[in-house]
């Protein structure tokens, strides 16, 4: 027993302690990748290539003076950024990582918590977090983070429905919820190790899972709930420091949550080709998720943001028939 409650604690705090840094990070390389697409440097003087620039920028909110209005709903204020940011946290409890190793004699598993409904605990979770963007409008008492917070769930309700009926196509194929299932369904021992992927059989799936993760995670071009040029700063208008930082990593984390996802429905997870067995699978994992995390840069550097009726008849119009015809010729070939 007493192995068990060490062996679970080590795991959740190495999740907890990667997905932090990877957050942090993360700033850093959009930072990086955006300076390079757009012909400039990105952060240069904080550490070697600008590599302390994220512990520079934690300190400066740390150490920011914390303004809180006057008309606030003072409970709801403080508490929707954790609202906002534990439900990415969240997720990861079921994503695998790898398929198990060892550490100082200890037997560790690939995945904090191995549940047979993986899939809904994710969107269960995830689901949450918008609940902190309405609360944090709401409670700031001003219009303009009124505006952002409703333009927040409108848009979470629109592209829901495509995100979670372009994974069904998959869970069709696969007959399981489980995350570790679906990793161990598309391993292969082939010198073409993508040969099983889902994203083989999905592609469509695969796009339209993109396209509404991109959404789902407020990112450009659908960031319309920051929309900067036209609601200040959206929800956030009225926060300030580490409240404001909070919000700031809840959507990076919710970034490497989706690729997270992304990469263990329709890239195989941390499955690696054979004649490269030596590499650790956790290396291939953190490959995948590193090109959803570029993607997610490179479109932020190339495409405009949508005008907010685009932005929904793009999802009701466009995505969610695609996701739902996606999902009944599927059914149809499984079941033929």
């Amino acid at each position: 027993m007493l192995e068990m409650i060490i062996v679970s604690s080590v795991q959740v705090m190495m999740v907890v302690g990667a997905t932090l840094f990877c957050c942090a990070y993360s700033t850093w390389l959009e930072r990086k990748v955006l300076g390079r697409l757009q012909h400039r440097l990105g952060p240069t003087y904080a550490g070697p290539y600008g590599l302390l620039q994220p512990m520079a920028d934690g300190l400066k909110f740390m150490f920011k003076e914390d303004i809180v209005p006057d008309n606030v709903e003072r409970t709801t204020y403080f508490l929707a950024p954790i609202v906002s940011f534990v439900p990415a946290l969240l997720s990861f409890a079921v994503i695998p990582f790898s398929p198990g190793f060892e550490l100082f004699g200890y037997k560790f598993t690939g995945v904090i918590s191995d549940i047979n409904i993986g899939i809904l605990w994710i969107f269960a979770v995830t689901s949450l977090g918008v609940y902190g963007i309405i609360l944090a409008g709401w409670s700031s008492g001003s219009k303009y983070s009124l505006l952002g917070g409703i333009r927040a769930s409108a848009q979470m309700i629109s592209y829901e429905l495509g995100y979670g009926l372009s994974i069904i196509g998959v869970i069709l194929i696969a007959n399981t919820l489980s995350m570790t299932e679906l990793v161990a369904k598309q391993a292969s021992d082939s010198i073409l190790f993508f040969e099983n992927w889902y994203i083989l059989q999905q592609p469509l799936g695969f796009l339209l899972y993109i396209v509404c993760a991109v959404a789902e995670t407020n990112r450009a071009p659908f960031d319309l709930p920051e929309a900067e040029s036209e609601l200040v700063s959206g929800y956030m208008t009225e926060y300030s420091s580490m409240r404001f930082s909070t919000f700031f990593v809840g959507e990076y984390a919710n970034m490497l949550a989706v690729s997270c996802v992304g990469a263990t429905l329709f890239l195989g997870g941390w499955g690696g080709p054979a004649f490269l067995s030596f590499v650790p699978p956790v290396i291939w994992f953190v490959l995948k998720v590193f090109l959803f995390m570029f993607f997610y840069i490179w479109l932020r550097a190339t495409f405009p943001r949508l005008r907010y009726d685009q932005l929904m008849r793009f999802g009701w119009l466009v995505l969610f028939p695609l996701a739902l015809a996606n999902t009944m010729i599927t059914g149809l070939i499984v079941l033929w």
